[in-house]
């Protein structure tokens, strides 16, 4: 509704103050409604992520899970006073 509101004003500062929020809100809202269209401002504080996006975010998440998994793992190990296992190709 603000940046709807923005679009049809010219004194964005007074809209701004009647709007009780900070200038430079209002134009970080349009800059992203211009730059995102129909997926900026989602709701429920869910960020709508391209393909690109979202491939990258879950292999983040697999990284953050396997690195656990190998911090876990090194902790047993060096617990038992045993050397890791090395693979060699």
């Amino acid at each position: 509704m603000s940046v709807e509101l923005s679009n049809n004003r010219t004194d964005l500062i007074a809209l701004a103050k009647e709007l009780d929020i900070n200038v430079t809100l209002l134009y970080r809202w349009r800059k992203e409604f211009s730059s995102k269209q129909g997926s900026s401002f989602p709701g429920n504080g869910k960020v709508i992520l391209s393909a690109a996006e979202q491939e990258l975010a879950n292999l983040k998440k697999e990284l953050r899970e396997t690195q656990m998994e190998r911090d876990i793992l090194k902790s047993f190990y060096g617990a038992q006073s045993v050397e890791l296992p090395i693979q060699h190709k």
